[in-house]
């Protein structure tokens, strides 16, 4: 099979900088603002929006795309500053907000919003969000 041209190549590039380029800026508002992680806000919202407050440590883990290891790791520290517990049941861990959790989700939502506006939405005109929908929609 012949490997990509230079045009699919840079496409490919891309397409993996935009999304590594506003994560890690987004990340390091929040953690510049408020002393969390883009990780501790990934897990804080994705908890609390997914499963309405607890969730399954896998399916936290795979709506996040890390590897076991690391989200075990994570989830060990959020869990000795108190913004999450985890309890074992039947069918695997379950992974839950504390309130101190749910107050600092409520702390950062709207720092990660303001982030995702200065860093992605911001630079962009209505038809090149437009675009940017229609093309996750074709590789989602």
């Amino acid at each position: 099979m012949a490997s990509l041209s230079s045009d699919e190549l840079a496409a490919w590039h891309a397409c993996k900088a935009l999304g590594d380029q506003v994560t890690r800026r987004v990340g390091a508002d929040i953690a510049a603002e408020t002393g969390y992680s883009g990780t501790d806000y990934g897990v804080l919202s994705r908890v609390a929006d997914l499963g309405n407050g607890s969730l399954r440590q896998q399916s936290l883990a795979d709506s996040i795309g890390l590897h076991k290891g690391a989200m075990s790791h994570q989830l060990t520290r959020m869990e000795s500053r108190d913004l999450i517990r985890r309890e074992r049941t039947r069918g695997g861990v379950d992974v839950m907000l504390t309130a101190q959790g749910e107050q600092a989700l409520q702390q950062l939502r709207p720092v990660h919003a303001d982030a995702v506006r200065k860093h992605l939405l911001d630079r962009l005109t209505e038809a090149d969000r437009a675009a940017l929908l229609r093309i996750a929609a074709a590789l989602g």
